[in-house]
C-alpha cells in the first residue's frame, strides 16, 4: 500500500514526417520602403528649487503617513495581545476556583 508506484509513460505516437513541396518565387516589383517617421520627442523635465523642495516635502508626507499607518497596526495587534492574555487569565482563574468548589 505505501510502496510508490512509479507511472510510465505512454509511448508517443510516431506519425511519418510530412513531405514539404518546394515553390518557386516569381520576382515582382519589390514593395515602397515604409516613410520613415520622426522619432516622438520627449518632454524634457527641469528640476528647478522649488520642485526639488515640492519632491522632498511630498516623499517625507509619504513616509510619515505610511510610518503612522504601520505603527498603529502594531499597537492593535500588540493591544488585542493583551487583552486575550487577560481573557485567558481571567478564564483559567474561573475554571480552576469552580475545580476548587467541586
Amino acid at each position: 500500500m505505501f510502496q510508490p508506484k512509479i507511472p510510465t509513460m505512454p509511448q508517443p505516437a510516431v506519425t511519418p514526417p510530412a513531405v514539404v513541396q518546394p515553390t518557386t518565387i516569381t520576382p515582382g516589383t519589390p514593395a515602397p520602403a515604409p516613410a520613415a517617421a520622426p522619432p516622438p520627442s520627449r518632454p524634457v523635465v527641469q528640476l528647478t528649487p522649488g520642485t526639488a523642495v515640492a519632491l522632498v516635502g511630498a516623499g517625507t508626507a509619504v513616509v510619515l503617513v505610511v510610518g503612522t499607518v504601520l505603527v498603529s497596526l502594531l499597537l492593535a495587534v500588540a493591544v488585542t495581545g493583551a487583552l486575550v492574555a487577560v481573557c485567558a487569565v481571567v478564564l483559567r482563574s474561573l475554571i480552576m476556583s469552580d475545580v476548587k468548589r467541586r
